[in-house]
């Protein structure tokens, strides 16, 4: 996706100024974006952002239309492990946006909304260093990693076997299609897709809001991130 560029300071501010969804409110009342990200690699430190994918989520339902999908310039080489994974070379992502351009255009598509990640960690850890150098702060996000252990726990009254939950198995498990998998755009539909699936689950044993769905990140926060570039 081309776009142009947008003032840096007007989509800071207009992102920090933006009410955010009460805890309390039920999850339906609340705007969701599912977001993923592809990189070089898997060190925020080191490794940079090289596709960005969003998906709007508004009263349960997602906006297809208003989805959000751009490759970002990068400056160094995926490692081999990722180039296997998502596919991108330097070549590809030479002409990109920059990673300040794309930047603007996703804190437009979050401003008032909840975050949605699988695995959130590896999301988080990128995109809130991000964040910080524009002096806003990423809001904590709901996780369908663990959302889905959740729902799989109370499901089968045990925990699924293995060390975490991949989104493809996930959607597995929910019997949806997984998208194009390791395409930005495509796992942040697959996310999307499967956000809605567990909260309308979850909602089912109690009433879901956004502090509830919120709060189940904490259960997988830990888990190891190396895993994302494992099999799917």
């Amino acid at each position: 996706m081309r776009f142009g560029r947008a003032p840096r300071g007007d989509a800071a501010a207009s992102f920090a100024s933006a009410s955010r969804p009460a805890d309390e409110i039920g999850w339906r009342a609340a705007g969701w974006c599912a977001v993923d990200l592809e990189m070089t690699g898997l060190d925020p430190r080191s490794d940079e952002i090289v596709a960005i994918g969003a998906m709007p989520i508004d009263e349960g339902r997602i906006r297809l239309g208003g989805g959000l999908y751009t490759l970002v310039r990068a400056s160094k080489r995926s490692q081999v492990g990722a180039v296997l994974v998502h596919k991108l070379r330097l070549a590809d992502v030479v002409d990109a946006p920059s990673l300040d351009d794309a930047l603007d255009h996703l804190l437009a598509m979050l401003a008032g909304r909840v975050p949605v990640f699988h695995t959130a960690a590896i999301e988080t850890a990128f995109l809130g260093r991000q964040f910080s150098r524009r002096h806003v702060r990423l809001p904590t996000g709901a996780d369908t990693e663990a959302l889905g252990l959740r729902w799989l726990a109370h499901r089968d009254g045990t925990a699924p076997p293995g060390r975490g939950l991949s989104l493809s198995r996930l959607a597995g498990a929910l019997g949806q299609p997984a998208e194009t998998p390791h395409h930005a755009l495509g796992d942040a539909l697959t996310t999307a897709q499967a956000f809605i699936a567990l909260a309308s689950l979850l909602d089912t044993v109690e009433p879901q809001t956004v502090g509830s769905l919120v709060g189940a990140g904490g259960d997988a926060a830990g888990r190891a991130a190396a895993r994302r570039f494992g099999p799917g």
